[in-house]
């Protein structure tokens, strides 16, 4: 019987992950370990646990080793946690995890990093970019690649792929993108400043599309960023959308010394559960220019941009545009 685990297999990812492995039939068994319950039913083929990753991590999750771990667990969301509780979970998971597989002689490794490691990225940036974060997020995550790169080198025949994607997006997670096609759709989305910045995101379908690509190929090491190819600009993402929606809703570039503050007061009269909060503000103004040249360079297909994967999004979860 061959066997994964995905730690954070109850998450956006995580569950759209199992689902992809087990319908290529590449494991006969997966096993989701999250301190959250399985959003997927367990059986045969899928079982599920609690565990927390910032302590150690039992020996017995699954009845044999498994031949690959996903770690995608981590503290992510910002705004939402305190700053310590970022390098808490994302350091600690990362040591935890890395000593299970140590512990049960797993030879393949996945992890997901974030293009936070980069900063602001006003130019194309690709992996050989120098590493500059600016946010408690992205500066848990650089030392986290940096010990799982450790547990690679330290014996012969351990692989290991580490990912650094955009913002993942795609059906059934309401994050930024949905956010953004519900305030278009409502007439009242406004550009953060210029519409001309680029923003870097990644489809969840092309994402899953690159793990089952790289874990085909032999490397030790690979370390890769993932956003759909081309990035584009912020304007070019919301006419898609328009487009797409059959919007005519003008949307106009607004400052920021504007939308903060009325960001400030929406999230307080809301008693701070606002979608429009001001640290998204200032995040949805921050250009995320990534280039995904490892992927590039490996002759990866790209099955997506952002305006087709609209499409696929829609067929396969309508509910999230109604």
């Amino acid at each position: 019987m061959t066997t994964c685990i995905i730690f954070g297999g109850a998450g956006f990812i995580g569950a759209h992950l199992a689902r992809r492995l087990a319908a290529t039939g590449r494991f006969d068994h997966i096993h989701l370990a999250d301190l959250r319950p399985s959003p997927l039913p367990t059986g045969p083929a899928l079982s599920a646990s609690v565990t927390d990753v910032r302590r150690p991590i039992p020996t017995d999750l699954t009845p044999e080793a498994p031949a690959w771990i996903f770690n995608l667990a981590a503290v992510h969301r910002e705004p939402g946690h305190e700053a310590i509780e970022y390098f808490d979970t994302n350091l600690a998971g990362a040591r935890e995890v890395i000593a299970y597989a140590e512990a049960v002689g797993c030879p393949n490794l996945y992890f997901t990093s974030s293009i936070a490691v980069y900063g602001p990225t006003d130019g194309p940036t690709d992996e050989t970019a120098p590493i500059c974060p600016v946010s408690p997020y992205g500066a848990s995550k650089y030392p986290a690649e940096l010990m799982h790169e450790r547990w690679q080198a330290a014996a012969p025949g351990r692989r290991l792929i580490i990912c650094r994607p955009g913002v993942i997006y795609g059906p059934g997670d309401p994050g930024n993108i949905l956010r953004m096609i519900r305030a278009i759709k409502r007439g009242y989305f406004a550009y953060p400043g210029s519409p001309d910045i680029h923003k870097s995101y990644g489809y969840i379908e092309g994402l899953l599309d690159s793990i089952v690509f790289l874990m085909d190929r032999d490397d030790a090491l690979i370390r890769y960023n993932y956003v759909e190819d081309p990035t584009e600009p912020l304007g070019a993402l919301v006419e898609h959308v328009k487009s797409h929606l059959g919007s005519r809703a003008p949307v106009i570039p607004l400052p920021l010394s504007l939308l903060i503050p009325a960001a400030g007061l929406i999230n307080a009269a809301l008693g701070g559960n606002s979608p429009i909060h001001p640290m998204r503000v200032r995040k949805a103004a921050r250009p995320t220019h990534i280039v995904p040249a490892t992927l590039k360079t490996l002759n990866f297909p790209f099955r997506f941009d952002f305006r087709s994967s609209l499409v696929d999004w829609q067929r396969q979860a309508p509910q999230d545009f109604a």
